[in-house]
């Protein structure tokens, strides 16, 4: 087992929104990643998106202890070039769906890294990531 995870969008906002129908659960998977050992990481994409719908959500001072919690707690990545040429050519197979851009970057950084996505989203099951569940 791969002692690290790479977060999806999903689950890092959950966390942060009482609101969130995951909420909870994603607080158990937080505990449950601690106590298996694994080292979460975030993509800079998925930084960004997540980041957005926390100030957009829930506001200035809310997003800035979120901020704080990820880059306390979580390992950054960049995609490199080839994981943003990956993903373009996996959409490419998914045309009938509507998979972001972020999705099919975060599912090439898997597959380079070898690490499985902790997700919320059936699209990384089309794109045949491994995701952690």
């Amino acid at each position: 087992m791969n002692p690290e995870v790479l977060v999806d969008t999903g689950p890092l906002y959950a966390a942060a929104d009482p609101d969130d129908a995951h909420h909870e659960r994603a607080h158990r998977e937080l505990k449950r990643l601690a106590r298996e050992g694994r080292q979460v990481l975030v993509a800079y994409p998925t930084l960004l998106e997540a980041y957005t719908l926390v100030l957009y959500r829930l506001g200035n001072s809310a997003a800035k202890n979120w901020l704080d919690d990820v880059l306390g707690s979580s390992a950054l990545l960049n995609p490199n070039p080839e994981d943003y040429r990956s993903a373009v050519r996996r959409l490419s197979r998914f045309e009938d769906q509507p998979i972001t851009l972020s999705d099919a970057t975060l599912a090439a950084i898997s597959d380079r890294l070898r690490v499985e996505v902790w997700t919320y989203d059936h699209h990384f099951d089309l794109l045949r990531t491994a995701v952690w569940r």
